[in-house]
């Protein structure tokens, strides 16, 4: 197996390569795309390391995966090179749904809108679930047509209720006190 060279310098012009070689502009909006998905894994892998809850912590893998899955899609320069890549399916989706609804079960119902904080738990998971609707936009502004970044967007718009709710769990579960807002007037 050959080593991957960290470095290699093509892209010390401004420049970078897609799967398959096309060569783009760094702020090419795949490039931007992508990059946010890269952002929000990081987070999500935040949440993994602080999160003590095994079976959140196996959703949030799965959720990595996924998120490797549609940066790939996103930087395969043309539909021929998607067809070595794993795909986006709606049953990845409706794991998020399913999750939604059993962390949903244990909840207080929502009366109002919920702020962030109380807990760095839920701090980190909003902070993940506002990195993944800069992604869910990104992603969009591309005008996406091919049925697997179609995918990649339904997820990530699914991806941020599901981070939304586990911040509520990480409350719950943690006896912290939801903010809800309360407008100053």
């Amino acid at each position: 197996m050959n080593e991957w060279k960290i470095y290699t310098r093509k892209g010390d012009g401004g420049k970078t390569s897609l799967l398959g070689g096309v060569m783009v502009p760094k702020h090419d909006d795949r490039i931007e795309a992508y990059g946010t998905i890269d952002e929000l894994n990081s987070f999500i892998a935040l949440l993994r390391d602080y999160s003590p809850d095994v079976w959140v912590n196996d959703i949030l893998l799965v959720v990595e995966d996924r998120l490797f899955t549609i940066e790939s899609l996103l930087a395969a320069a043309t539909v021929d090179d998607m067809v070595r890549l794993p795909v986006i399916a709606e049953a990845d989706i409706k794991l998020l749904e399913q999750s939604i609804d059993k962390m949903n079960e244990t909840l207080p119902p929502i009366t109002s809108f919920v702020l962030p904080g109380g807990h760095k738990l839920n701090s980190y998971a909003h902070v993940a679930r506002t990195v993944c609707r800069r992604a869910e936009r990104c992603v969009s502004r591309m005008n996406v047509t091919h049925e697997q970044h179609l995918l990649g967007l339904k997820y990530l718009n699914r991806l941020s209720d599901f981070l939304f709710v586990l911040a509520r769990r990480f409350s719950f579960d943690n006896g912290a006190n939801e903010i809800h807002w309360k407008p100053i007037v």
